[in-house]
């Protein structure tokens, strides 16, 4: 019997490889930066076919067409006879009578070396990107490096990655040869493989148990700066406080964490941040960071993809359970995908004593300040739809500024109601055993199940005003509910390029002063026609130097309303920067602040509210 069964199960397996869509990644014979692709197909049912890489995947939110990072793409019959094709756009291949289609081979192109070339495209965010560095390191967000034929999405691939013998892949998937050359891995589906990232690079890596889950951390640190074991500990107190806060939530017996550190020699990259899967995260960051700023990161952003696990991963819309690659339908709840998960993110740092409740009350503040640089009247369920779409796009961003509000304060809503009974947290999780990862909600029907799993009918009336409505979410009235305050401090009138003079980052390469995308521009640069992707070198003939910014600072503070002022700046045109001066009268500009502060002698019912609010307990 017991010979039987192994006979038998080498038999199965056999079928399911020949049923598969084998793809080999050639990681050791790489020339001019190309990573060699080739994907064998298992008989054809159609003659006519369409062939895919994707417009934009899952969590991204941007159109990145990582089609076109493909050269020399072939197709061959079962007799190694090349094919006829046409390339319809970036991403996509026609095929007539292919029904005996045998293999595809392309070469794939870096994302990472045109990150600052966007005369062509819009870079793609760097952790949903690939990089392609012979000898030192090879990021493989795998929707990058493998396509999929239309009605085939369901068939099984299998993997193989051909590496360096002292290269070491970290990913959440099992190699299932000995191999030290080859890696070998069997996924389910295409979205099983977009799903699953990979970074191979000389070994730096550690595994141990975290709250029960097995954890790899894999490092690449361009000078050697960093290791691996250096994150140990904070990462290590991060996860066991999440799988405490989710409890039951998370079922992940395994999660893997790609870092990948950018500097030294590299390619010039910008997009930090992260990007979540059902079993790992892939990280970007700058090597030059201090140890304990990417231990705070870490603790932030990683924690933020892993709640995905909750939510959109295994908690979700029709659209994200069948997601269109080539198409994209996009959903309507970033508020609760993106907002919720951001919340999550700081509120378990809160309630499992990781910061102080006056940090958390601070964060919660300084995501109140920049909501007000986006569209505060905008139906969050419209420009969730439309985020692909350039009057919605750039809107995107604020899905983590007053989408994570919108969660507090709906838990606060809920707690209310409830008399401390239910929060946020305890919603998802009913959410999520009504549905589940095979198991989507209609997007339209998500507030009645919001309902439906709460039972409290001011959930939809929330919903109807602050998400779904146009009216503009009281914060003050919730705050003061959990004996919370708005503290308003007008600021003396400044010249400035921007709103908020906080927001000003400088650029090192061109020695100019830059401003994130998202920040809201100044009266005074509207009125001479400033572009938020304007960099400042010099203002009346006064040049930016860092090492002297105060003495910059101190003459903006000399300009009197109405005053000729000029600005010398750089202007993209095209890719490259030109230099031109815009010349105005000065406008003074006043700043409010409004800094949220605990009440000191709040009411008792504000005091219960609050101590339920950043407890978690009832």
């Amino acid at each position: 019997m017991r010979k039987t069964a192994i006979s038998l199960g080498l038999f199965a397996a056999f079928l399911a490889n020949a049923q598969s869509i084998k793809t080999t990644i050639d990681l050791v014979n790489v020339k001019d930066d190309k990573v060699a692709v080739t994907m064998e197909f298992p008989k054809m049912k159609s003659g006519d076919i369409k062939f895919h890489f994707p417009k934009t995947v899952p969590g991204t939110y941007s159109v990145d067409d990582y089609g076109r990072f493909i050269e020399g793409i072939k197709f061959y019959d079962n007799k190694g006879k090349e094919l006829a094709f046409t390339q319809v756009n970036d991403n996509s291949y026609s095929l007539k009578n292919a029904q005996n289609l045998s293999k595809i081979s392309y070469l794939v192109n870096d994302s990472f070396d045109e990150e600052m070339d966007t005369s062509k495209h819009k870079a793609v965010f760097s952790p949903s990107g690939t990089d392609i560095e012979q000898g030192k390191v090879y990021m493989i967000n795998t929707h990058g490096f493998i396509g999929y034929i239309e009605n085939m999405q369901d068939v099984p691939y299998q993997l193989l990655i051909q590496k360096p013998t002292d290269f070491y892949g970290t990913t959440a998937l099992v190699d299932q040869d000995k191999s030290e050359s080859t890696d070998t891995f069997t996924l389910a589906n295409y979205a099983k493989v977009t799903d699953s990232p990979l970074m191979y690079t000389k070994p730096d890596y550690i595994t141990f148990n975290a709250g029960g889950m097995e954890l790899v951390l894999g490092v690449y640190s361009p000078t050697g700066k960093y290791k691996a074991a250096d994150f140990k500990d904070n990462l290590e107190k991060m996860v066991i406080a999440q799988k405490k806060f989710l409890g039951d939530m998370n079922t992940n017996k395994k999660y893997a964490i790609m870092l990948y550190l950018s500097g030294g020699d590299g390619p010039k990259i910008k997009g930090f941040g992260a990007l979540e899967h059902h079993e790992s995260t892939s990280v970007v960051l700058p090597e030059a960071m201090p140890k304990d700023a990417i231990d705070q990161t870490i603790t932030d952003v990683v924690s933020h993809e892993f709640f995905h696990t909750v939510n959109p991963l295994k908690t979700h819309s029709e659209e994200i359970h069948y997601f269109d690659y080539a198409d994209p339908k996009m959903s309507q709840h970033l508020w609760m995908y993106e907002g919720g998960t951001e919340y999550f993110a700081n509120l378990f740092q809160i309630q499992e004593g990781l910061i102080t409740k006056d940090e958390f009350l601070h964060r919660m503040g300084e995501k109140i300040a920049n909501s007000k640089n986006y569209n505060d009247t905008m139906p969050f369920t419209v420009m969730s739809k439309n985020v692909l779409q350039d009057q919605y796009k750039d809107q995107y961003r604020n899905v983590y500024e007053k989408g994570a509000l919108l969660a507090m304060c709906m838990d606060i809503e809920l707690r209310k109601t409830s008399n401390g009974e239910m929060g946020y947290r305890d919603m998802i999780r009913k959410l999520s055993q009504r549905f589940g990862e095979n198991k989507p909600f209609k997007d339209d029907k998500l507030i009645d199940e919001l309902v439906a799993v709460t039972g409290y009918p001011q959930v939809k009336e929330f919903y109807n005003k602050y998400i779904a409505g146009s009216q503009p979410t009281p914060y003050a009235e919730y705050l003061n509910m959990v004996g919370v305050e708005i503290h308003k401090q007008e600021s003396a009138p400044i010249f400035w390029f921007i709103k908020d003079p906080n927001q000003t980052g400088y650029d090192d390469k061109t020695k100019a002063f830059a401003f994130d995308e998202n920040s809201a521009l100044s009266p005074f640069a509207k009125s001479i026609g400033f572009k938020i992707t304007d960099q400042v070198l010099a203002l009346d003939g006064k040049t930016v130097d860092i090492q002297k910014v105060q003495d910059f600072i101190g003459y903006t503070k000399t300009i009197k309303d109405g005053q000729a002022v000029t600005v010398t700046i750089l202007r993209d045109n095209g890719g490259k920067k030109e230099k031109m001066e815009l010349k105005g009268k000065a406008i003074l500009d006043k700043m409010t602040m409004e800094t949220p502060q605990f009440k000191a002698n709040p009411t008792p019912a504000e005091l219960k509210l609050q101590t339920q609010w950043l407890t978690g307990k009832k």
